[in-house]
């Protein structure tokens, strides 16, 4: 069976890519497509080919891709998967329209729906000039929406990585989604049972991150944070940080795993569906400071791996680190709670087996 691995852009390294990493990982003989790609920025792919669109011919592509969101869409049509049997997606907005011959079968890892078309002022609401082109932004969504509606029909089967996603999946797309948390990849984190005196926030810095919420938590209590990303936030949350707080940017995975295992706490203000971040640093024997809704209620116990503040405010979280000052953390239950619930091998059993059934289902309405 001949399959092809596609996802949205390989230009930055969340969540998402690192799950589309396991994928390319598991299917080593797989061909693998996506948009645009930038080798210093996102997952370890070795000598592996990378397939992209004629999206990669554009000056500055790999830097702004989020200015070609209307593009997306027919750069992913364009791509040319007749040959593939499998097609397995990995989406939060664009991968999901690509094209399968008749007979082929296409899995959705669907992240998400397309975030910034069904919640854009969630998400764009503190991009400094947003309210400035808001009207033909949104002129442009509305068709975008119609656009993502028509592809979202395309996979044969959406798999989500929590019952929140598979909730909007068949809310708005109209599609039933079968929910299989996502994995971390064990071997990648080292494990200190000593921790050094700085938190840790690992993210994105786009809006809905709440990093601002984090900066103003730790403006207050004068602790020591280390905050490692980019995005288009950074400049504006610098400038709102004390000498405390420290940027250190785009890390390597080694530094990473390092920062992961050393730190007191990994804060998460967001609200993630799910959210492989408080999962990868329980990984490292280490407790998580979330907002307590979405995904982490699913993957954190209260009191054992972290602590949950009740509201996206400074005031909320610093009361919640307060409180984690208190508690005996047993950092080894911490990795095992992780290492036992969120494995690669729990992972792909369950994947293996409704992909499995998904081919098998296609091949006997075709005999």
């Amino acid at each position: 069976m001949k399959i092809a691995l596609v996802h949205d852009y390989l230009t930055q390294c969340g969540g998402a890519e690192r799950v589309f990493e396991l994928l390319c990982k598991r299917y080593p003989e797989a061909d693998i497509f996506t948009s645009v790609y930038d080798r210093e920025q996102t997952i370890d792919l070795g000598s592996r080919v990378v397939n992209t669109t004629f999206l990669q011919n554009i000056p500055g592509a790999t830097q702004y891709f989020r200015l070609m969101a209307p593009l997306y869409f027919p750069a992913f049509r364009s791509l040319d998967l007749e040959a593939y049997d499998l097609i397995i997606s990995s989406s939060t907005s664009f991968a999901k329209a690509v094209r399968k011959r008749p007979g082929a079968r296409h899995v959705c890892f669907c992240h998400n729906v397309t975030r910034f078309l069904w919640d854009t002022e969630t998400y764009l609401r503190e991009y400094g000039d947003y309210r400035y082109f808001a009207r033909i932004i949104e002129l442009i969504f509305d068709m975008m929406r119609r656009v993502d509606l028509t592809y979202a029909q395309e996979p044969d089967l959406y798999i989500a990585n929590s019952s929140v996603v598979a909730r909007r999946i068949q809310s708005i797309y109209g599609k039933r989604a079968i929910v299989i948390n996502y994995p971390i990849d064990t071997g990648k984190f080292l494990f200190s049972n000593s921790k050094d005196d700085y938190y840790l926030a690992s993210a994105r810095m786009i809006s809905y991150k709440r990093l601002d919420i984090i900066v103003e938590a730790f403006n207050w209590l004068g602790w020591r944070l280390l905050i490692s990303g980019n995005g288009p936030e950074r400049e504006r949350l610098k400038s709102k940080a004390l000498s405390n707080i420290e940027f250190v940017g785009h890390v390597t995975d080694l530094q990473r795993t390092q920062l992961f295992a050393n730190a007191k706490s990994v804060i998460v203000a967001a609200l993630e569906d799910y959210g492989l971040v408080p999962v990868e640093a329980n990984a490292s024997g280490t407790p998580v400071i979330a907002f307590g809704a979405g995904g982490v209620l699913d993957t954190q116990v209260p009191g054992k791996t972290g602590v949950f503040f009740k509201r996206q405010t400074p005031e909320s979280l610093q009361t919640a680190l307060l409180e984690s000052r208190e508690i005996y953390w047993d950092y080894e239950d911490i990795r095992e709670h992780a290492v036992s619930n969120f494995s690669e091998q729990a992972f792909f059993s369950k994947v293996e087996k409704v992909i499995d059934q998904a081919c098998s289902y296609q091949l006997s309405n075709c005999i």
